[in-house]
């Protein structure tokens, strides 16, 4: 999917990042890429939220959580990351051809990276994945 590689060829992070010359935060890109490509509803910027700032992104997580339903991984799920109780990261779901899932994600350490789900599971304590 060239879509994909265009973000992974030109983007960069930015803690708050909504796309503003190309920089994202991982709410930023899924809210994104979500939209454009998967044809999905733009979720609300919540621009103010900062990654160093859990409480905060949690809340927002949750406000979101409640319009949408539990689900398992499928094209265009948003993959909520926790550490406990508190929502840390968050990837979008994506089928790359033939039914292929990979997990489309940014952060400070990664830039932007495209992995399977398993892989991305395997990366983090817990994953819960929503759709609308």
């Amino acid at each position: 999917m060239n879509w994909i590689n265009n973000y992974l060829a030109t983007v960069s992070y930015l803690d708050g990042g909504r796309g503003e010359d190309n920089q994202y935060d991982c709410w930023g890109l899924v809210r994104e890429a979500r939209h454009l490509h998967c044809g999905m509803r733009l979720l609300p910027s919540w621009g103010e939220v900062r990654n160093t700032n859990p409480r905060a992104f949690t809340k927002a997580y949750r406000t979101e959580a409640k319009s949408m339903q539990e689900c398992r991984p499928e094209h265009g799920a948003v993959a909520a990351v926790f550490a406990g109780r508190i929502c840390v990261h968050v990837g979008l779901v994506v089928d790359v051809g033939n039914g292929r899932l990979m997990v489309l994600e940014v952060n400070p350490h990664k830039r932007v990276n495209v992995s399977r789900v398993v892989d991305f599971e395997a990366s983090y304590p817990k994953v819960i994945y929503y759709r609308d």
